[in-house]
């Protein structure tokens, strides 16, 4: 895809007014390695004209009270991560095109985006927690290209500060909901023992994941959720039914030795799972692996109603699962929730539809979509959000086979759409 892309200003947005100046912990999740990384997103937006003049300044004054955010990491210790509230600032790229975003089908087609020119580039070496490149396109449309620091914010959090941008933006005095930090939700104590870091690095696989979209209208949906009613009597999540069809699907398409191990993998939100709830405008991370495990053979012979009912079982877990490692067990028996298997026999899952991000307004409405950037080729993801405006329903994101298993996993992904649950 030919984009031209013309970036006219690079530079640090700082808070509006002045903010504390002082050192904040992290909190026992926040701080985990696996967390030591960067979400990248595009966020494109159909109208808003002056976008980058809007949301630099509604950035600024958001900045005050997210006042963390325009600070830096800080290790004080080995595998103590602390944020230093400095004020100096966001990463803020402003950048314009002559294209229409009509032109380009709103970037619908994964394939052919030009992540490196709507990514913010030229960044500071002291990396900045969030960096942004809000680029204006001829026809009046814009593109957020988004870096968020994953050590300070989970998706919800992300979402918290980018609706509050949003709020600012559009005049209002303040955002309707105000931050908290409260990252000593549990005493760090309990869980400060990381496992210990490997002699040598693990090898690394060989496989390239590749690309599939699935594209599921809402209707659909509905009648596999109503399906799964009259069989078990029994409500299902959007979210389970799409799950499980994914890891069914692409156990058959994969074709795995019989007695295989396969694992799927998703995070639950915990902030309702402390005592007392975590309190409403916390914006770090809170989340716990669900994790399930079956045998090819069994997978590949269960219906999409067994395969959803394994996913409810592991998920009435969650509060136990999550009250062991706030104790410290999961440690005491040498288990780390936080690392499951990184190998084929793994697919994550994971929910984006409910995180917040398809309700940013910046004056003009919410996005057309949100496109999620692939994080690495060799773990197999899927995605499950929302599909472009104005449709409705879900699209399933997909980094999860190998270009040989691509065709086969389209195929019966889209046969338990079409026929329904018995597959």
């Amino acid at each position: 895809m030919a984009v031209s892309v013309l970036r006219t200003k690079r530079g640090l947005v700082k808070p509006w007014k002045e903010t504390p100046l002082t050192t904040l912990d992290l909190s026992v999740i926040d701080r985990l390695p696996v967390l030591r990384c960067n979400a990248q997103t595009l966020h494109v937006f159909k109208h808003g004209p002056q976008a980058t003049r809007v949301i630099k300044e509604a950035l600024s004054k958001a900045l005050v009270p997210y006042y963390p955010l325009a600070g830096r990491l800080k290790e004080s210790q080995l595998g103590c991560l602390q944020i230093e509230c400095s004020g100096d600032g966001v990463w803020y790229v402003e950048a314009s095109s002559d294209c229409t975003l009509h032109s380009l089908n709103f970037f619908d087609d994964v394939h052919s985006i030009p992540y490196h020119h709507l990514l913010p580039d030229a960044v500071p070496e002291t990396q900045p927690l969030v960096q942004m490149q809000v680029t204006q396109f001829a026809c009046g449309g814009f593109v957020i290209g988004l870096i968020f620091c994953h050590s300070i914010c989970d998706g919800l959090g992300a979402a918290q500060f980018l609706n509050a941008v949003g709020e600012l933006a559009r005049n209002l005095e303040k955002p309707s909901i105000e931050p908290v930090w409260h990252r000593n939700f549990f005493p760090s104590s309990q869980i400060t023992a990381l496992p210990p870091t490997p002699l040598a690095p693990p090898e690394m696989p060989e496989y390239k994941l590749h690309h599939a979209n699935i594209d599921m209208p809402l209707d659909q949906i509905n009648r596999l959720k109503r399906e799964f009613q009259q069989v078990t009597g029994l409500n299902c999540s959007t979210f389970e039914i799409v799950a499980a069809a994914c890891w069914a699907s692409r156990t058959r398409a994969v074709r795995f030795e019989p007695n295989t191990e396969l694992k799927l993998v998703f995070f639950a939100n915990c902030r309702q799972l402390l005592d007392p709830d975590l309190p409403n405008g916390f914006y770090g991370n809170c989340f716990f692996p669900v994790t399930m495990t079956a045998s090819c053979e069994s997978l590949r012979n269960a219906t999409t109603v067994g395969v959803v009912k394994l996913i409810q079982e592991a998920k009435a877990k969650l509060g136990v699962e999550f009250d062991r490692y706030l104790k410290g067990e999961h440690l005491k028996n040498g288990e780390d929730p936080f690392a499951p298997p990184l190998t084929y026999t793994t697919l994550f899952v994971s929910e984006w539809g409910r995180l917040g991000f398809n309700h940013v307004d910046y004056q003009w409405g919410p996005p057309v979509h949100v496109v999620p950037i692939q994080g690495s080729s060799i773990i197999p993801v899927a995605i499950v959000g929302s599909m472009p405006l104005p449709s409705k329903g879900i699209r399933l994101m997909t980094w999860c086979v190998e270009e040989p298993h691509r065709v086969p996993f389209l195929h019966e992904m889209h046969g338990v759409m079409n026929e329904g649950l018995s597959m």
